[in-house]
């Protein structure tokens, strides 16, 4: 067999070549298990390559940047019948290779994850935000969405057999990569591991930017699921609204405060809905995920002439009001203003139009993607 590690890297000269040095090639022969190193040059600016090459790995040049786009170039390019990941930086225990890859060896998994959290973290190789916030919520995230049951999962040392890897599919090209791996590996119904291990400082400058690229899985997350984030709390907020202001605009009752109150949660209700079906539309249109059955529905049975028509009808009726709250306040000569309440509607109801209208178009424009591919 052949383990081909793969090792992602971005102006790392310093620390690429002792990453390198670290791989155990003699303990892994010593297994039965033939080895190649692959570095991927992420565009480098500096000496990155040489360093690399001239530690003994095969360096490969991905010249668009990415964190997702140099490990699939990386994975592209692998030979192995194993394949093991991790960063340049000199953080993750390559040493510990030969055991890390047991439970694959074993037959007990196809896809391994390494666990920081449940190893040992060495001063200074963490900062307290990551090790207690970050990776802790990301991690409670995933795993309530996708039930992957593990500790860490922006862990970067991971290993997978190759068929695991042709059965993932692959195609983003940030951070968020790391999320949709495990996603993938999930959804695959793939035996997953999780093997402890040493984390250390990294060698050189870090690139990562913590809220950035926790938005980014985060983000990636609530496209493939997302129900949780946007369908359950926007229909609270959009049947409360419409609860609200139902109330004041049947009892014909002045109560400016409830009907703001409604008209805020009912258009931040709807927005939150319209956002669910854009999330699970272009996650269904651009092949990263599997729509729910309710937006399939709205995507095999779309047509743009019905949104037109429903949002022409709900601005139409805000400008109505409007106009005619316009027209009385004209015959008082530009007075104080008394019909707030109506002005208030018309402005719920004028903005609902709107967003019918481009969603209805925005939506439109996802098909168009979806009717090319099939064609």
């Amino acid at each position: 067999m052949k383990v081909s590690v793969v090792i992602p890297a971005l102006n790392e000269e310093g620390i690429v070549g002792k990453t390198v040095k670290t791989v155990p090639i003699q303990k892994l022969h010593d297994i039965g298990l033939e080895t190649e190193i692959l570095v991927v040059d992420n565009a480098s600016t500096d000496n990155t390559s040489n360093e690399a090459s001239e530690a003994g790995a095969r360096v490969v040049l991905e010249t668009k940047r990415g964190y997702g786009n140099a490990y699939r170039r990386g994975f592209k390019e692998a030979t192995g019948d194993i394949i093991v990941m991790g960063d340049a930086d000199g953080t993750y225990p390559f040493d510990e290779m030969a055991e890390f890859i047991q439970p694959i060896l074993k037959g007990d998994a196809e896809f391994i994850m390494g666990s920081r959290l449940k190893g040992d973290i060495r001063p200074g190789a963490m900062p307290a935000l990551h090790k207690y916030i970050g990776n802790p919520f990301l991690t409670w995230v995933l795993n309530a969405l996708f039930h992957t049951g593990i500790s860490d999962a922006h862990c970067g040392m991971r290993a997978m057999t190759r068929e695991a890897l042709d059965k993932m599919n692959l195609k983003t090209a940030g951070m968020e990569f790391a999320s949709e791996m495990v996603i993938e590996a999930s959804r695959k119904n793939l035996k997953i591991a999780e093997v402890p291990i040493t984390y250390y400082p990294r060698g050189g400058e870090s690139k990562l930017s913590s809220f950035s690229d926790g938005w980014r899985h985060l983000r990636f997350m609530m496209m493939y699921r997302p129900g949780p984030f946007l369908l359950i709390p926007g229909t609270i907020a959009l049947l409360f609204g419409i609860l609200l202001t139902a109330i004041v605009v049947i009892q014909g009752i002045s109560r400016m405060h409830s009907l703001m109150l409604g008209g805020l949660l009912l258009l931040i209700g709807y927005q939150m809905l319209l956002s669910w079906i854009y999330f699970g539309a272009f996650g269904d249109a651009y092949g990263f995920s599997r729509s729910s059955g309710t937006i399939k529905k709205i995507m095999s049975y779309h047509s743009l002439e019905k949104e037109l028509f429903l949002g022409a009808v709900l601005l139409a009726a805000g400008i109505i009001i409007g106009l005619f709250v316009l027209y009385n306040w004209s015959t008082g000569g530009f007075g104080p203003l008394y019909q707030i309440q109506s002005t208030v509607l018309a402005m719920i109801l004028s903005i609902l139009g709107i967003q019918t209208i481009f969603s209805g178009m925005f939506l439109s424009l996802l098909l168009l993607n979806k009717e090319e591919k099939k064609d």
